[in-house]
């Protein structure tokens, strides 16, 4: 199948109030500038990003259906999401587009029910812990994936 060179980013809930939210864990970093950082990092390897933010689980769910046949891969950092939502994960699955999830902390060194991800099992990967880099991360593996 030929590549659309698109990539579809999807930040969830809070990620809106980066920059200001519980600093020491987030940094100051704005979910503007993460998408600055993806968009840079996406044209020099030929590809456009689409980026798409809800704090509401089915808007989350109906955009990764929208994403269907249109879009090479996904970034996603499911939030809370991540630790609650069989049907986030679901909607992975059903698209049947690779995805990546990327955390900004590193969910691991956190409370124990963030130990646990519903998303990653229907992953190609999870990147966590980098700040804002894991979202760059999460897109260049997803391009190495993909082949570019």
């Amino acid at each position: 199948m030929a590549l659309k060179h698109l990539i579809a980013v999807i930040h969830g809930p809070n990620i809106n109030i980066l920059g200001s939210r519980e600093i020491g864990i987030y940094g100051t970093g704005t979910m503007s500038d993460i998408n600055s950082r993806l968009e840079t990092v996406a044209q020099k390897n030929g590809f456009k990003i689409e980026t798409f933010q809800s704090n509401s689980e089915g808007g989350i769910i109906d955009y990764i259906q929208q994403c269907a046949g249109r879009v090479d891969g996904i970034v996603i950092n499911p939030g809370a999401y991540t630790h609650t939502s069989i049907a986030i994960r679901d909607a992975i699955s059903g698209i049947a587009i690779p995805a990546v999830e990327v955390h900004l902390s590193n969910i691991y060194k956190r409370e124990e029910f963030r130990k646990h991800s519903f998303i990653a099992p229907v992953c190609i990967g999870q990147i966590s812990g980098f700040d804002g880099f894991s979202y760059e991360a999460g897109l260049l593996a997803l391009l190495e994936h993909l082949g570019k």
